[in-house]
């Protein structure tokens, strides 16, 4: 028998949430839309194989979210007893990580007899401006960015969002990732760039810019330029690479980031909107936070960065956006599954 997810107690509310998308199993606790505890186990076991493994994510996820959500229970100084619903992440992801966290939420949410949220992990990391202040106005624009989407984003509620702009192939996370492949950077690639980066010249090395129609991106063609440019540069040179590498990824990070925000500032334009935020594990990158603070100060918008914890995969914007929905009453069945392309 199902619990009875149409009776909850509005206020109070305490509620317990799982992330488990991709290679981070985290639990958070959340009380009257306070988060109390946060807690992320990554799995370095992926390092050696120069990206994320499915299989083996789902079994470090099977050995960590006891532990993890143990410690946040025990950190928030809270019980099982004393939840009043259970959040997790449906998708988007990988499967077989997602199979673990949602399999988790439903069995704790059905023994407790108490409400399951289902929550999309893209509008997760939009909310996480909301754990902590200051915290942006309706409505108001959001750059999500990660190593799986790159999108423009409309919020017009906590929970009405509307994509405007958004790759047809490549996420920028993922050019990141691979062009630090071809250089030769251990995974994740992507922060070493940008630490590279800060002692380079963003303009040693142009690469072209693909111009795409509306609000849209496109990341294949320049990871195709960079593929070709660095062929050529290391037949000219054995150890270009070696020899030029803060400048070449201050170039490259200064071309991605351009066309980033060429796009933002586009959709701002069109919208009239001034407020404008970036989410996902790529908004940690310290040459979009300065560049954004530079265009945002041009064109005299608000800008909105989020804490570099709430940046990467974390299980407090899942918290958040449970909270959010709890308030809306917004509860799912025990039929629920996992949906590794969930859209926004």
């Amino acid at each position: 028998m199902e619990p009875d997810i149409l009776k909850s107690n509005i206020e109070p509310s305490i509620i317990l949430a799982i992330e488990s998308s991709c290679d981070e199993t985290s639990a958070a606790v959340i009380k009257d839309g306070q988060v109390l505890s946060n807690i992320i186990a990554n799995q370095k076991v992926h390092e050696s194989y120069g990206g994320v493994v499915p299989e083996l994510a789902s079994r470090e996820h099977q050995k960590n979210i006891v532990p993890v959500i143990a410690e946040a229970l025990n950190l928030a100084k809270v019980t099982k007893k004393d939840l009043n619903a259970v959040a997790f992440t449906r998708g988007p992801g990988l499967l077989g990580a997602l199979l673990v966290g949602t399999s988790f939420a439903k069995s704790l949410a059905l023994g407790l007899n108490i409400p399951l949220i289902e929550v999309n992990h893209m509008q997760a990391h939009v909310l996480a401006h909301f754990i902590d202040t200051p915290k942006p106005k309706f409505p108001f624009l959001c750059l999500t960015v990660s190593g799986g989407h790159t999108q423009i984003v409309l919020v017009k509620d906590y929970l009405t969002m509307e994509v405007i702009g958004e790759t047809i192939d490549d996420a920028v996370g993922e050019a990141f990732d691979k062009t630090a492949k071809l250089l030769g950077l251990p995974y994740p690639g992507g922060p070493l760039i940008d630490k590279y980066a800060q002692e380079g010249n963003p303009h040693a090395f142009p690469f072209p810019e693909v111009t795409m129609e509306k609000l849209n991106y496109s990341f294949s063609g320049i990871k195709t330029n960079i593929l070709y440019f660095l062929r050529d540069k290391v037949k000219e040179n054995p150890k270009f690479i070696e020899e030029n590498m803060a400048d070449i990824c201050a170039s490259i990070q200064y071309t991605l980031v351009r066309i980033l925000l060429n796009k933002v500032k586009k959709a701002a334009k069109e919208t009239g909107i001034r407020q404008v935020a970036i989410a996902g594990g790529v908004s940690a990158n310290s040459g979009l936070r300065e560049a954004l603070k530079e265009m945002a100060q041009k064109h005299r918008w608000k800008v909105f960065i989020p804490k570099f914890e709430y940046c990467t995969d974390n299980a407090a914007m899942i918290a958040i956006a449970g909270y959010y929905k709890y308030q809306a009453e917004e509860f799912t069945s025990q039929n629920v599954s996992a949906l590794p392309r969930m859209k926004f």
